[in-house]
């Protein structure tokens, strides 16, 4: 029997643009979604700066980026340190059931604990069963509903 592969997580690279990117595009498509090209790119962008609220945190799996996060922390009325939003979490789909998913959201969670942050919260479809399997086993719903006006 082997060992499964190790799952290792870190502070996304320049050079994980294009794996990042094939990742993203199977994103889009697990949620049915089309974004104009240039706001991929502006993701992109502000993953990589040093000025942007927003961070992207990668699994690599056998030396392969197999999964990411992208987060970013903003202020609270109700709290005195930054909140963490997941604002987005994806694993490849011949990776998934491996641990990466898990490894990144622990990630997150030490990374909360060691800057001081209040909480780590994100939002999933309603129907994305696997997903709420990983992340029931670390917290339940709370009772909020999402509205969102588009413009």
């Amino acid at each position: 029997m082997t060992n499964p592969s190790r799952v290792v997580v870190r502070g996304a690279r320049p050079d994980d643009e294009a794996a990042w990117r094939k990742l993203w595009s199977d994103y889009l498509t697990f949620y049915e979604l089309t974004l104009d090209p240039a706001i991929t790119d502006a993701t992109w962008a502000k993953a990589m700066s040093d000025r942007s609220a927003i961070f992207m945190r990668v699994a690599e799996s056998d030396g392969s980026v197999v999964g990411f996060t992208l987060s970013l922390t903003h202020e609270g009325t109700w709290i005195s340190n930054l909140d963490c939003y997941l604002e987005d979490l994806f694993v490849d789909e011949a990776a998934r059931g491996k641990g990466a998913g898990r490894a990144l959201l622990d990630d997150l969670v030490a990374l909360c604990r060691q800057n001081g942050w209040s909480r780590l919260y994100w939002h999933t479809a309603e129907n994305n069963k696997a997903a709420r399997k990983l992340y029931d086993s670390y917290v339940e719903t709370d009772d909020h509903i999402r509205y969102r006006i588009e413009f």
